[in-house]
């Protein structure tokens, strides 16, 4: 028979009443009602977008506040003023019709534009990033990584994802400015501004009456890889 050592069950518990141990982990009491970003299943666009009309917002239950240095750009945005190349884009150009709505819970943000449905956390991974179509074609894939840097809101493609790296270039941004407008840049559309006012919050509605889609994307038949390229050399050349 193997005697207790009750020498050894001191210790033990010396040790666990010490002032050097470390505390036991708490985790802070759940709110009554909370939600949170990881509680609400994550959006993707549906075949062939989603039409004219913005479906119906994802985070409005959320009750996570937003992650520090994230910019507040929640709420249905719609193009004020735009220019290419450093001159204004000329009247009846698509872009003048261009609105989404953009909701944010914690670091996961939801942004809606062009018939399709971005949904990611700006944490900086791939693996939580845009994982979604083309506004192009709603058909060929897309990996997008995002982030938030200094108050901006930024996106970076998987232009290969085989090989799973992003080129921190090529990026797309968005940040408010003084007087409270959303700037979206497009390097890879002839280094593309876009000037949006806030016309609505993000739980909001909107049906475009204008039916014009973007102009772009991969031609029926273009190997992925090779669009990868073009687009790769259009961020280059922007």
């Amino acid at each position: 028979m193997t005697r207790t050592r009750p020498w050894l069950g001191l210790a033990l518990l010396a040790l666990g009443c010490s002032p050097d141990a470390a505390p036991p982990a708490r985790h802070a009491p759940r709110e009554p009602g909370a939600v949170t970003a990881d509680d609400i299943p994550v959006a993707h666009t549906p075949p062939g977008g989603y039409g004219l009309s913005f479906p119906e917002p994802v985070l409005a239950r959320c009750t996570e506040p937003l992650v520090e240095g994230a910019p507040d750009l929640r709420g249905v945005w719609k193009t004020l003023r735009a220019e290419r190349d450093g001159q204004p884009v000329p009247a009846g150009d698509y872009i003048y019709s261009y609105v989404e709505r953009i909701e944010q819970c914690g670091d996961r943000i939801v942004d809606m534009g062009g018939g399709t449905i971005a949904d990611a956390r700006a944490d900086g991974t791939r693996a939580r990033g845009v994982h979604d179509v083309l506004v192009y074609d709603y058909t060929t894939p897309i990996e997008v990584v995002a982030s938030y840097e200094h108050g901006v809101f930024v996106l970076r493609p998987v232009l290969f994802p085989a090989l799973g790296f992003t080129i921190p270039w090529v990026q797309v941004t968005r940040r408010l400015d003084a007087e409270g407008h959303m700037v979206w840049t497009r390097p890879d559309r002839g280094h593309l501004v876009v000037t949006l006012e806030r016309i609505g919050s993000a739980t909001d509605g909107y049906t475009k009456t204008d039916t014009r889609r973007p102009e772009g994307g991969p031609q029926p038949g273009t190997p992925q890889w090779l669009y990868r390229l073009r687009m790769i050399w259009s961020f280059y050349t922007a």
